[in-house]
Parts: C-alpha cells; sequence; structure tokens
C-alpha cells in the first residue's frame, strides 16, 4: 500500500442516516464512537505502533460505557420497557470489549477480528435495539434536535480523546 492510498483509505464505517436515532445528542454521541473506530483501524492497517492501538481501544471502551451510561439514564427516567433486555446487551459488549483489551494486555495483537466484530455490533446494535427506544423517547418529550449550539455538542466530542 503506498502513501498515498495510507492517507485515502476508506473508514470501516461510514456514518449515514440509517444509523441515525432521530435524536441528535445520541446520534453525537453514536458519530464519536463510529470515529474511534474507525481511528483504531487507520491505527491497525497503517501500523502507528501497539501503544498508539491500544490507547485509542481504551478510549473506544472508556466512551462506550459513557454513552452506555447515558443511554441507560434515559431508559431509566423515561420508564422504557425494554430497560432490562437492552442493558443486558450493553454489559455483553462491555465484557466483550474487557477481554478483548485483557488478551492485548497480555500481549494478544489487536487484530482485524476485533475491528469487524465492533463494527457488525455496533451498526447492528444502532440499527436494530437503538431505533426501538428512540420513538418511545421521542413520545414520551425528548428532544429531537438541539435547540442551539451548546456546550454539549463541545462535550461529547471533546470526552472522546
Amino acid at each position: 500500500m503506498t502513501n498515498e492510498s495510507k492517507s485515502h483509505m476508506e473508514p470501516l464505517v461510514q456514518w449515514h442516516e440509517g444509523l441515525s436515532v432521530g435524536i441528535q445528542e445520541i446520534d453525537e454521541q453514536h458519530k464519536v464512537l463510529v470515529n474511534l473506530l474507525n481511528e483504531l483501524h487507520v491505527a491497525i492497517h497503517q501500523h502507528h505502533g501497539r501503544a498508539a492501538s491500544i490507547a485509542t481501544l481504551e478510549r473506544l471502551a472508556d466512551y462506550t460505557k459513557t454513552h452506555f451510561t447515558v443511554e441507560e439514564s434515559l431508559m431509566r427516567i423515561l420508564g422504557y420497557p425494554d430497560y432490562e433486555n437492552h442493558k443486558q446487551h450493553h454489559e455483553v459488549l462491555i465484557s466483550d470489549l474487557e477481554s478483548f483489551q485483557q488478551r492485548v494486555a497480555a500481549g494478544d495483537a489487536i487484530t482485524f477480528e476485533l475491528l469487524h466484530f465492533l463494527r457488525n455490533w455496533l451498526t447492528h446494535h444502532i440499527q436494530e435495539g437503538d431505533q426501538r427506544y428512540s420513538s418511545f423517547f421521542l413520545q414520551r418529550g425528548a428532544q429531537p434536535k438541539w435547540q442551539k449550539k451548546n456546550w454539549l455538542d463541545r462535550f461529547w466530542s471533546e470526552i472522546a480523546g
């Protein structure tokens, strides 16, 4: 692969409207997750080094936990009926991520298996599980768009890294 082709590498996940849940705050968080996953993809493909890849994986895991906390808080506050099932899906991913992190810390390489697992999990979870709560949240008063650009816009981007 030439340096020119490396700099024009296709993202692992391309954000598209099919990933939108129709609630800007959650969509912005999902975009950060997509960007972190793409950053990890680039780090592995372009051989940025083990330490850089591990740091990106750690940021992805930390941000995922933060995002799940937000989603689960909204579910509890709004009385989402499928909360327990959705929370269980979150817990499985966190467990899988922690297992991958332990394997990497023990010397395993960050592989394309991990990238593809995360891509498939993220896109499936957003398009299936998260889409299900969207209309419920909106019916319960969640705002689809921020009324004005505010500190949350910067917060969700800056917390990722």
